[in-house]
């Protein structure tokens, strides 16, 4: 496994920002170690909702977690807002980060991660395949 660091900046879209990252990498497979920081807004999906639900606030980061492909990503996040009161679900585009996200991803140089529509769940969902030079 390959670890890196990243910073996002206030504004940044945690969401999209991690997406276009890991489309510039030469890994095809990743995931999410550890993830710290705020948002101002989070776009949650939450369980067996259609569409996300926007949370604003002054939202703190507690955890986020997911798979990562060149084709999109799996993530989910829990945040607090300023009462300590949590809420998860999925991460959508459009969580802005407030002060920091401080994120630390695992690369997996020995897998290939891709998302295909499963007509049983009616998502594009993960994929896994060793690497053919592994």
């Amino acid at each position: 496994m390959k670890v890196v660091p990243l910073r996002l900046t206030p504004g940044q879209d945690l969401r999209l920002t991690i997406e276009a990252w890991m489309g510039e990498q030469d890994e095809q497979a990743g995931c999410v170690i550890s993830a710290v920081g705020s948002l101002s807004v989070a776009q949650l999906r939450l369980a067996g909702a259609a569409e996300a639900r926007a949370i604003h606030g002054e939202l703190e980061i507690l955890s986020l977690s997911g798979t990562l492909s060149p084709d999109g990503a799996h993530l989910h996040i829990a945040v607090a807002d300023s009462s300590g009161a949590v809420i998860g679900g999925h991460l959508c585009a459009g969580s802005l980060v407030r002060t920091t996200a401080e994120l630390v991803i695992g690369l997996l140089p020995e897998w290939r991660f891709n998302r295909e529509l499963d007509p049983a769940t009616g998502y594009p969902e993960l994929q896994i395949k060793v690497q053919p030079e592994h």
